[in-house]
Parts: structure tokens; sequence; C-alpha cells
């Protein structure tokens, strides 16, 4: 007797509804995909140590954001220059003068602090560390940025006395 031997065809893949699912989830995925642009800083946190190193007659330059004023001081040698502010607003332009007054009789330091309290806005935590990062310098005739003090440190600012935590 003969044997009869069933044909198998291969079995075709319905993927019609596969490459639906992909021409709609692309575009989909697409359109509410978030671009950004990222840049980083470089942050170093104080030691915890720095009050007992720091005991030297070296500038520590610190600036502490206040909501009424920036205040630029030494660490040790104590308040060199309070910044009400103008408008509204934080005078970041007088910040950068005094900086620039700073950096001409320290040129050697790169180091600075910046305190800041817990409800301070982020784009004044910025617009206060390019001024302290960074300034223009005329040379000549033509204007130059130029570093200031670039190696910033960031923590919480002091109370003063008769001001309360909110």
């Amino acid at each position: 007797m003969r044997l009869r031997r069933l044909r198998k065809q291969p079995a075709a893949l319905e993927i019609t509804a596969f490459l639906n699912l992909i021409v709609v989830l692309v575009p989909f995925l697409l359109s509410t995909a978030v671009f950004t642009r990222l840049s980083v800083l470089d942050l170093t946190l104080p030691a915890q140590s720095s009050a007992f190193d720091n005991l030297k007659g070296d500038l520590q330059l610190e600036i502490v954001i206040r909501p009424d004023s920036l205040d630029v001081g030494d660490r040790i040698g104590g308040l060199i220059q309070s910044i009400p502010n103008v408008n509204g607003g934080y005078d970041v332009r007088a910040l950068s003068d005094v900086i620039q007054q700073v950096k001409a009789k320290y040129p050697d330091k790169t180091e600075a602090t910046i305190l800041a309290q817990a409800t301070t806005p982020y784009e004044v935590l910025v617009g206060v560390m390019d001024a302290v990062r960074s300034g223009k310098v005329a040379q000549g005739t033509s204007v130059v940025r130029v570093d200031m003090f670039p190696d910033i440190s960031v923590g919480d600012a002091p109370i003063k006395p008769g001001e309360g935590r909110t």
C-alpha cells in the first residue's frame, strides 16, 4: 500500500496588524518625545572640616543669596559688600562688578561658595553662578570674557538673626 504524504505548506506570517501598530506608534512616540539640551556644571561641595582648614589670612569668597539682597563676603574676614535688590530682582551686574574688584585683589584665587536658601529660584541661582564664574573685561578696544572664580561650591545660606525659616 502506498503511503500518502501530506504536503505541508509553510504558514504565512500575518504581520499586517503589527505593521499597523508600528505605523501608528512611531509617529506618536516621536511627537510626544521631549527634546532638551542639558548642560552640566562641575560643582564641589564644601568639606566638613573646612572651618578649621580655612583659618588662614587667605580669601574665602562667599556669596549669600538673601530674599532682599546679595551679600558678598569673606568667610573669615566678614562682609565685603551687600548688594540690595533693584526693580524687584537681584542686581547681578553690580555683583559682577564687585566680583571683578575682588578678582583684581586676589588674581590667584579660583574658589567661591554660593549659599542659597531653599526657596531661592533656580534661575536666580544660575544667574549668580554665571556672574561669579566669569566676567567681561576690556582689553584694548575689545571686550573679552575671562574666568573669575570658576570653582564654585553650593550650600545652604545661614539664617540671619530675626529671620525665621519658611
